[in-house]
């Protein structure tokens, strides 16, 4: 799978062959869930509150670029949460 991003000990993955709807892994140390693209909610998973917020505002900040790779089916590297 893919790493787009890393941030803060955050592992941002995306697996193209994956399952709809579009959506990236975010894993944390033990920590793993599943973000839609489309609507940037947690759908599978866990992460500690303070993790997921930061995954939250990442995803924002990229969505645009999330949706087009996934369409695409075109990796490429995210920067990443200043």
């Amino acid at each position: 799978m893919p790493e787009i991003s890393r941030f803060y000990g955050i592992v941002i993955k995306i697996f193209f062959g994956d399952h709809p709807p579009p959506h990236f892994h975010a894993v944390y140390g033990e920590f793993l869930a599943l973000f839609d693209m489309e609507t940037l909610v947690m759908i599978e998973g866990d992460l500690p509150a303070r993790a997921k917020g930061m995954v939250e505002v990442w995803a924002r900040l990229h969505q645009p670029e999330l949706l087009r790779m996934w369409k695409e089916q075109r990796f490429h590297k995210l920067a990443p949460l200043e």
